[in-house]
């Protein structure tokens, strides 16, 4: 059971949630003639057009049938093919011989013999309905950063919405994290290719849903003693949040042809809770909570949106939050794209990779790093 805390009682963080409080409604009210116009738009589409678009549709026991419209691929723990190798190794690891959890566990192909790498926890995108840690552009991402970070990655398989709703996803985060402590303390044995592993630089990286469970299992995470692991910073790549009321790039983009609104509504249907609306906490981070009060106490984070991206002015909302509450944040945002374009576009993929490597690799491993070190 996670404890519960209010809104921060400092009275010192007042005028941040105060400024903010007011910052989202002037967003609200300079956007509402066409939030109305954009409702009655968005009542022209389906659930059956939401679920095509997917690829998903109901089985008779309640639940879903999922297309695999981008393939699954195995794990390379060797080099089978010397003319061809591959830029990284990896491996699936199960958690628990009472479930289907495991992670993906990914290194340098030619792992460095002296030196610590950082470790990345990486949960993958989907919108928490969709796809694996086996799914191809996910598994080609960690490869990636394995490779040219160089870093261990831990990549997550959690559980999908709607068999398993929200904060299911959530749990399945911690758990693994709580794995990767024990490994770090050698209950039951190490995996060996964890020894490369730097357990006192461990940064959580998500994209699209991935980094909405980061977001959330980072502020869980403040309630657990996790020594000897330290996690320095948060990475969120175009996390997916949302609300009731629709802001300027949800309505400036509502007929996207990646994540159009209607789908977004649909998929925060599957996911949350039953009775939950949009302005719940999992969907909408600005909306109060149990973990407001949190937020100070997290770590750096580096924040990328793009914009032609849907959600980028709840990124940028997140963003202003964050530095209400002095958390030390690199926000890159991009002019042009569109949600996903590290998956599509290799320029693109290697200026985050870039991004990304600079961020981890300047993060001070010191005392300090604990009271929220200036980037």
């Amino acid at each position: 059971m996670f404890r519960q805390h209010g809104l921060n009682r400092n009275p010192k963080s007042w005028p941040a949630v105060a400024a903010y409080t007011l910052l989202a409604f002037l967003l609200f009210t300079q956007s509402w003639p066409s939030i109305m116009a954009d409702e009655k738009v968005a009542k022209t589409h389906t659930w059956q057009e939401a679920f095509e678009l997917l690829g998903i549709s109901w089985k008779s026991d309640g639940t879903l049938k999922r297309e695999i419209q981008i393939p699954m691929v195995n794990a390379t723990p060797s080099v089978t093919d010397p003319n061809s190798p591959p830029v990284a190794l990896s491996t699936d690891i199960q958690l628990s011989p009472k479930s289907k959890a495991y992670v993906r566990l990914y290194i340098p192909a030619k792992p460095p013999k002296d030196t610590k790498l950082p470790l990345i926890i990486y949960f993958h995108g989907g919108d928490f309905v969709l796809f694996s840690a086996s799914t191809v552009i996910f598994h080609n991402f960690c490869d990636d950063i394995a490779s040219q970070f160089p870093a261990v990655v831990v990549s997550v398989e959690y559980r999908l919405a709607p068999e398993n709703r929200l904060p299911a996803a959530f749990d399945d985060a911690l758990n693994a994290i709580f794995w990767i402590q024990n490994q770090a303390l050698g209950v039951g044995g190490r995996d060996p290719w964890l020894d490369y592993a730097d357990f006192s630089r461990v940064f959580l990286l998500g994209s699209s849903a991935g980094g909405n469970i980061v977001y959330h299992t980072a502020l869980r995470a403040l309630d657990f003693d996790l020594r000897p692991i330290k996690i320095r910073g948060i990475l969120l790549n175009q996390p997916f949040f949302g609300g009731v009321f629709r802001t300027p790039s949800e309505i400036r983009l509502k007929e996207d042809p990646n994540i159009p609104l209607y789908m977004c509504d649909v998929l925060w249907t599957l996911a949350l809770p039953p009775y939950a609306n949009r302005d719940h906490e999992f969907c909408n981070p600005i909306s109060g909570g149990s973990y407001l009060g949190r937020v100070p106490r997290l770590p750096r984070f580096f924040v990328k949106a793009d914009e032609g991206d849907p959600l980028v002015d709840r990124t940028t909302q997140l963003v202003q939050l964050l530095m209400g509450y002095r958390v030390p944040v690199v926000y890159r945002y991009n002019r042009g794209g569109f949600h996903g374009i590290e998956l599509q576009n290799k320029t693109a993929a290697q200026n985050l990779y870039d991004d990304m490597k600079r961020f981890i690799y300047s993060t001070r491993v010191t005392d300090d790093e604990e009271s929220h070190a200036a980037y």
